[in-house]
């Protein structure tokens, strides 16, 4: 990474207003409104259900936006902050920002270049992926298009011991960083978008490239993916959840593995304290997106409460309904060392590929990085608790 910080407002704001000097307008829309309208004008109905959609009425992934309102910047005048340095390191990796990529299965629904794209994407941008275990691609692919890129590995825990980790194995081996363990999925949530178009895109064989690569899972099957795709489609919907997981069984991952640990989907303080006791290295706060359980909180509300419980003994990040440069400044300002990214990064892959990743991306940082001059933050330590009125 580059020791000379980037100051991406001035930079991508500018290049935008000179552009227009011509008659060019942005290609990729600037706010998330628009980015949301025009990626659902270019995807397929069953790309846009899996992509946009939540759990039951959804109220969860209205909770995660509801909460940001709860909220309000109170900004702070005259704080001198002309220059500006984003960067931050997370486990090892030197990031340009203190944000990095949600692991989103079934990219090739997308576009056809799915995780690829946005590992190069990343990669350019020098911020740190999360390669996801429902990737359209394996993870080996997805580390070479990566190439000198920092990467964390996502790992659902399913059925079976040896693929889990088998995972994990692999994760170190194509230098993984940092294992984040997803435990808001031992069962699929119920979502009516997808249910109603009949489309689980598992079963069509998508979305599960870390499964057909894996020798562990490949012992499962009596013939080989490349000869019965349907067979390993079954068996990997048989084996990848797993409502029986539990403490117990989530501690043989340090014997598997040296890299830090981050549980991920930890809302309650509780949770949080019991996270910390057992020996696990960091803990992301999510709800996955609303994905998993209606009725459910904000995971901006669950943020305050994880970072207290935890005393500052780990790193706390979060994902679940950030939208633009105000809300990560929000969630850094409740705590949180990091934040994921999902949805919009996933639109800009529908709209234009892996520049559409890195002009969406450039855009959350550009709004950052002028929130934090308008506040007189020079770095992300800066922003504190009561840059917030709410």
């Amino acid at each position: 990474m580059t020791d000379t910080p980037r100051h991406f407002g001035p930079e991508i704001q500018g290049a935008i207003y000179l552009r227009g000097l011509s008659g060019a307008k942005p290609d990729i829309p600037t706010s998330f409104t628009g980015l949301e309208a025009a990626a659902q004008k270019k995807m397929t109905p069953e790309a846009w259900a899996y992509t946009a959609g939540s759990a039951g009425l959804e109220t969860a992934a209205e909770a995660n936006r509801a909460a940001f309102s709860r909220f309000p910047i109170a900004p702070r005048m005259l704080g001198g902050a002309a220059q500006r340095n984003l960067g931050c390191e997370i486990f090892g990796a030197r990031a340009v920002a203190p944000i990095m990529s949600c692991p989103v299965g079934v990219l090739e629904m997308m576009h056809p270049e799915a995780d690829l794209a946005v590992a190069r994407a990343m990669s350019r941008l020098q911020l740190p992926m999360i390669i996801s275990s429902q990737a359209s691609k394996p993870m080996e692919e997805i580390a070479k298009a990566n190439g000198d890129g920092d990467r964390f590995y996502q790992l659902y825990w399913g059925k079976k011991d040896e693929v889990a980790e088998s995972f994990v194995k692999r994760a170190e081996q194509i230098g993984a960083k940092a294992i984040f363990l997803t435990l808001d999925t031992t069962a699929l949530g119920w979502r009516p978008r997808d249910l109603d178009l009949g489309y689980m895109p598992f079963l069509r064989g998508q979305g599960i490239a870390q499964f057909t690569s894996d020798p562990a899972f490949r012992a499962l099957l009596p013939q080989t993916p490349e000869e019965n795709p349907q067979a390993a489609a079954i068996m990997f919907t048989q084996i990848f959840s797993d409502p029986g997981l539990d403490w117990a069984r989530i501690a043989k991952i340090k014997s598997w593995t040296k890299l830090p640990v981050v549980l991920k989907g930890i809302q309650r303080a509780d949770d949080a304290a019991k996270a910390v006791s057992e020996g696990f290295d960091g803990i992301m706060v999510s709800n996955h997106g609303g994905r998993q359980v209606d009725g459910g909180m904000g995971a901006l509300d669950a943020l305050p409460g994880v970072v207290a419980a935890v005393k500052g003994k780990v790193p706390v990040f979060m994902d679940s309904g950030i939208r633009c440069g105000a809300d990560v400044f929000k969630a850094l300002a409740l705590g949180a060392a990091g934040v994921g990214i999902g949805r919009p990064y996933v639109y800009g892959l529908a709209l234009n590929g892996d520049q559409g990743v890195q002009t969406v991306m450039e855009y959350l940082l550009s709004e950052l990085d002028l929130i934090m001059g308008l506040n007189g933050c020079r770095t992300p330590a800066d922003i504190t608790r009561d840059l917030l009125a709410g």
